[in-house]
């Protein structure tokens, strides 16, 4: 008949009364097995729970899979480059440019509008230099920071320490800016050696100063501390070949610098080798009359062996700002490099030493991991131009320092944690008779001396296994005994325990698939910008505006938004949780046409139109961002819509995918040129499409497409798929257009009047699945 599975549960030999799983012969008794176990049936599992177990898997394996296709965000970082850009646990840094007419009063690039029409970039956003810049130009790299300026009259280099993706350790890289760093051409690695290299601080210096003409060396000195000691290397070939000039000390400082002040050089660095140093809390002072030493200590060394969140670790290159020499220092409380900590430096001679805290005037963007430098920002160089203008590099990261090994922990004690509760789910559903197999038991491990026997029977260690296994093998009756699942508490509870692991399955696949979280933008032609968001609304949806207004505010491209609001009372600025600025334009009539009004204070090119009901995740938009970008001159957006038939008839999205195209994209939730679309939508040829708006107060995303088609032989609809959206106005029952058939009668009367005006748009068909992201399927 051959072998059944059936679970044992009732051997006592020895008196260890350990429950057991087993594929037994149905014609074995359980005496049969003897008292020495249960013979090879011992090896299997008992069928009722290894299909359970299997069922578990699938289901929660569908829910995972169903999780990560809906809800998580793709991982940005990691398809920037196909060299390099791995995730690293040392965190994914990238560079972005600021600046300002003092280094007190220092503005992102993307607030000083520099536009670049060929990189379709209006305008420039932060960061600038990316793991991908350094990796398509050939060095592979995981991340860049460390930014160091060195300034040649018009032309900016850009000394960086890029992550080597294939060595794993930091090598010196180049690149260099004629547009005062709004775009940076990668020179390629400045200096690598057998060690890790970083902070490559880089300076001039007057060589021979009893000469006329003095000559101006340019010297660099990374961080090299892996190699025990401190090397300077002067520019052979500026700014791609150096040479070793000299360990100028016999000490592994961190993060050093070199600076002229008062007739003496000044070297400030960190050891933290030394016995009772505190790691990233430690800074010395040495002094010399050359960059080249001899160096002699300062009397107060170690000026600080503090927390590492004072400040003490240096952070950039130092500057002089009226009259007073400023330090910039890492405070690394929360996590390494966590942010920068301005000191004016009020005393420095070989015996005194005094600096005081100022404030930076950088504002922490309130978008977290969206933001490129959310999470921490350790390195400032800041620069005076000829013009007076100051321009500034600091790095940033978007996860704090060990994220990679902190998710991947989180990860497998929630996959653990969901393991633990299936077993319990089983053994509540009976699908589970116990926990230890008979062979697992120190009393059963086949054939035994006599003297083993005797120690086992005297062994301590083993009296307590024994005790434990028949304790583990009574938890499931005992837990069913106490839980009662066939009444209506044990449900509820077994309805906790399955929701329990759901989440906890979904949290662990987030924290090991699932990347940093971070909804990033994405880059064109390596360069990233922003757009305003705006949105047309009244007193009634409040509610909307609110949660709209604090969740799009996060999204990483985001610049402003602007409330086009048409009747009632506006809310005050404080009222709503914003990360950006908000701009509330209070309108005179209630007009639908108010949508798409001129508005000169608008900065950027992009305008996301987005009504204030529909919610999306933040990668959706940012996918609809970058799409635009591609193509400025069309409408981009995500409901799709096909207007056709004879007479022209308004329909569903569904209908459009039907017919497998569609010529119209509703501008609820839509990109466009902002100054194109305004003054196409104000101009003397539309104001009959207008006053249509107006009198049946509906139709102006229709009559946009219409004006736009009617301007262009070519498409000027272009369609992405948004993972999810949600309608908010179904909670709050402030729908505009609850009627759907009247709605749709009212849209199909607009097709008809627009068509008279401006002609047909049915023979303008874009298809589904024609782009090869595959974002518009």
């Amino acid at each position: 008949m051959g072998s059944l599975p059936i679970a044992v549960s009732g051997s006592t030999v020895n008196g260890g009364g350990c429950r057991w799983w087993g594929w037994c012969n149905k014609n074995n008794s359980p005496g049969k097995s003897g008292s020495n176990g249960s013979g090879s049936s011992d090896s299997c599992a008992n069928s009722s729970t290894f299909v359970f177990f299997l069922v578990s898997f699938v289901c929660l394996a569908s829910i995972a899979g169903l999780y990560c296709r809906v809800l998580l965000p793709p991982n940005v970082h990691t398809t920037l480059s196909s060299l390099g850009c791995n995730e690293d646990n040392e965190g994914s840094w990238s560079i972005g440019v600021y600046y300002g007419d003092s280094p007190f009063n220092l503005k992102p690039i993307e607030e000083a509008n520099v536009w670049r029409n060929k990189t379709a970039a209006w305008p420039v956003a932060n960061p600038v230099v990316t793991c991908a810049s350094a990796s398509g130009a050939s060095f592979p790299s995981n991340f860049v920071a460390d930014p160091f300026l060195y300034v040649q009259g018009d032309i900016l280099y850009l000394f960086f320490e890029a992550k080597n993706s294939i060595t794993m350790q930091g090598d010196i890289g180049v690149a260099r800016s004629t547009d005062k760093g709004a775009t940076w051409e990668q020179l390629g690695v400045a200096l690598d050696e057998d060690w890790h290299l970083s902070y490559p601080y880089v300076f001039d210096y007057n060589g021979n100063v009893r000469s006329l003409l003095p000559e101006v060396l340019i010297y660099m000195m990374p961080e090299g501390s892996a190699k025990g000691d401190l090397r300077l290397y002067r520019a052979v070939k500026f700014p791609t070949e150096w040479k070793l000039e000299k360990v100028i000390m016999k000490k592994p400082l961190v993060d050093s610098f070199i600076i002229q002040h008062d007739g003496k050089y000044w070297l400030f660095g960190s050891d933290h080798s030394g016995i009772g140093a505190k790691k990233n809390g430690q800074l010395e002072i040495w002094y010399s009359s050359s960059p080249l030493g001899p160096w002699k200590p300062h009397k107060k060394n170690p000026i600080y062996n503090t927390d590492k969140s004072k400040g003490a670790r240096n952070g950039g290159r130092p500057f002089l700002y009226d009259g007073h020499l400023h330090r910039a220092g890492q405070d690394c409380g929360e996590t390494y490099g966590r942010r920068l900590r301005l000191f004016k430096i009020e005393a420095l001679t070989p015996t005194e030493y005094k600096e005081v805290e100022v404030p930076l005037g950088l504002k922490e963007s309130m978008k977290g991991r969206n933001a490129w430098n959310g999470a921490r920002s350790h390195q400032l160089d800041v620069q005076q131009l000829s013009s007076g203008e100051w321009v500034a590099v600091m790095d940033g990261d978007q996860v704090p320092s060990g994220d990679v090994n902190r998710r991947f922990i989180l990860g497998c004690a929630s996959v653990l944690g969901v393991v633990m509760l299936v077993i319990v789910f089983g053994m509540l559903l009976g699908a589970v008779k116990g926990l230890v197999p008979l062979s697992w038991c120190p009393h059963n491990v086949g054939k035994r001396s006599d003297a083993s026997f005797d120690w086992e029977r005297s062994s301590l260690l083993s009296n307590r296994m024994r005790l434990f296994c028949s304790r583990l093998n009574r938890a499931s009756s005992s837990l069913r005994a106490r839980i009662k699942p066939k009444t209506c508490s044990g449900g509820l509870f077994l309805a906790v325990i399955f929701i329990v692991t759901v989440v906890l399955m979904c949290t662990g696949v987030k924290y090991i698939y699932g990347g940093s979280g971070a909804e990033e933008a994405y880059p064109l032609n390596g360069q990233y910008s922003q757009f305003t968001l705006l949105t047309m609304t009244y007193d009634a949806r409040l509610w909307n505006l609110k949660m709209y207004v604090k969740h799009y505010s996060r999204c990483s491209s985001v610049r402003e938004i602007v409330v086009v609001w048409n009747k009632g009372q506006p809310p005050e600025l404080s009222e709503l949780d914003s990360a950006v600025p908000v701009r509330i334009r209070v309108e005179e009539q209630n007009s639908l046409n108010n949508r798409f009004k001129v508005d000169p204070l608008i900065k950027t090119r992009a305008v996301l139109e987005l009504d204030d009901d529909i919610m999306m995740p933040c990668d959706d938009v940012e996918r609809g961002f970058k799409v635009w970008r591609e193509h400025p001159e069309r409408i981009v957006g995500f409901y799709p819509r096909l207007a056709d038939g004879n007479p022209l008839k308004y329909r569903a999205e569904n209908h459009a995918r039907e017919h497998n195209g569609y010529n119209m994209i509703l501008t609820g939730a839509a990109f466009m040129d902002s100054k194109m679309a305004f003054e196409k939508y104000w101009s003397k040829e539309a104001a009959a499409g207008r006053a249509v708006v107006d009198k049946l107060f509906n139709c102006e995303d229709v009559l946009l497409n219409y004006l736009y088609a009617n301007a262009s032989s070519s498409s000027t609809v272009e369609y992405v798929k948004p993972a999810w959206a949600i309608d908010t106005s179904k909670f709050s029952g402030v729908a505009i257009s609850r009627n759907t058939q009247t709605h749709y009668g009212l849209r199909s009367s607009c097709l008809q009047k627009f068509s008279e005006m401006y002609g047909s748009i049915s023979n303008r068909k874009s298809e589904f699945h024609h782009r090869n992201d595959g974002w518009d399927v």
